[in-house]
């Protein structure tokens, strides 16, 4: 049995660094718990938008802005991070995203202006989209050869305490008042600034052997656009669920604490299958199969929805399993597709980019059918077409190929 604790690796930095040794089971911590600080500052705000429709009067419509401000920062600041990164090093941009992140979700619960709400929830976006970048890069880097088992212990941790964060968020506002429920994310990114630091210190000059020459743009490569719509398509009908499930539900009969439960059982799915898909990842490099099994889970799905919508639990199950190892192979394909940590980085901030702006279209465009056709089935056909749409481009970012020739 192998074990990571005597390990000790020497981290390498795109700034022209190289750390002393760190143990494999400290990076791995400190890489978790960025992860777990990802989601939380996002997640609290839907269980409290009644409470902060109370106190600030604003409509249900502006508030549901709060939503899309996020995925709109996600989608404008990903494929800049890696600019950063190169110039500051990837150690230093994780911690000042992680500095920024709490500053701004206290921010955003300060009373007094109006404003704060909306811009603090802007450079939260802007943060976290900083971490959702480098965190695929730095798993590259770090675990070369665990990328798909630790991608999905990061995913697994960052879903939890999203769901966690969302879970706890109703009780501490109706308590403390909605202000502290939103806040309270800051007291996790507070966690991993400390964590993290201690990953500078260990800094010293690094000789021009560790140096990572980038392959050329991201933007004209066929196999990072494979994958950047792969991961695109994925993120689209994750948000599509979680934004219209429970109000399809009710358009079929179901109630509306049901279409929560079913989501809870999406988001829970979810997690589990995010921690075992990384097993039949296992010494592959072609992934085809993977994508295409996780890919059909979601459409047997969507298509159980339509012929029998009164099995929406078992449907909601299987949505969730393929979601959330969709997500992992995603996040793998990013590692996999290139050379090295350094395109790794500036794939993930294409495809993250590509992703996240087609996961503010998934749920915009599932409304505009739902309003126009009144009809429930419209968003779950939605969903379908896009599944099908990641199993052809799965298929071909699995193939065992990289976004650039070698040098």
């Amino acid at each position: 049995m192998t074990t990571t604790s005597p390990v000790r690796i020497g981290v390498h930095d795109q700034a022209g660094t190289v750390s002393r040794p760190m143990s494999a089971v400290y990076l791995l911590v400190t890489v978790l718990i960025v992860a777990a600080s990802l989601r939380a500052a996002i997640t609290s705000v839907g269980p409290v938008l009644s409470l902060i429709k109370a106190d600030t009067h604003h409509s249900a419509s502006l508030l549901g802005l709060l939503g899309a401000i996020p995925l709109a920062s996600f989608a404008v600041v990903s494929p800049l991070v890696h600019i950063l990164s190169r110039r500051i090093g990837t150690e230093r941009t994780v911690l000042l995203a992680l500095v920024v992140l709490t500053a701004a979700t206290v921010l955003r619960s300060l009373p007094g202006w109006g404003g704060w709400l909306w811009v603090g929830t802007a450079i939260i976006g802007a943060a976290i989209a900083v971490g959702n970048v480098l965190l695929p890069m730095i798993v590259k880097r770090d675990f070369p050869d665990r990328v798909a088992a630790y991608t999905g212990a990061y995913v697994a941790v960052l879903s939890g305490f999203a769901a966690l964060a969302s879970g706890i968020a109703l009780p501490i506002g109706e308590q403390f008042g909605w202000r502290i429920a939103v806040g309270a994310g800051a007291v996790i990114s507070l966690i991993g600034i400390v964590v993290w630091a201690p990953r500078l210190r260990r800094h010293v000059a690094a000789s021009s052997s560790v140096s990572t020459p980038s392959a050329g743009s991201m933007w004209r490569s066929a196999v990072a656009w494979q994958v950047a719509l792969f991961f695109g398509a994925q993120m689209a009908n994750f948000y599509l669920l979680m934004t219209w499930l429970p109000t399809v539900e009710v358009r079929t009969g179901q109630s509306a604490i049901a279409g929560g439960w079913h989501l809870f059982l999406v988001q829970a799915a979810a997690i589990v299958s995010g921690l075992l898909i990384p097993l039949a990842m296992r010494g592959r490099a072609d992934l085809r199969a993977v994508a295409t099994y996780v890919t059909v889970t979601m459409i047997v799905a969507m298509a159980g929805f339509l012929v029998v919508p009164a099995l929406v639990p078992l449907w909601a199950i299987l949505s969730g399993l393929s979601a959330g190892a969709a997500l992992v192979v995603g996040l793998t394909f990013i590692a996999a597709r290139a050379r090295n940590h350094s395109d790794a980085g500036r794939l993930s901030g294409m495809a993250q980019s590509v992703g996240y702006a087609l996961a503010m279209l998934g749920p915009i465009l599932a409304g505009f059918l739902l309003q126009h056709t009144n009809a429930w089935q419209a968003p779950v056909l939605l969903a379908l077409v896009v599944a099908v749409v990641q199993m052809i481009v799965g298929w071909f970012a699995g193939r065992d190929r990289h976004t650039h020739p070698a040098h």
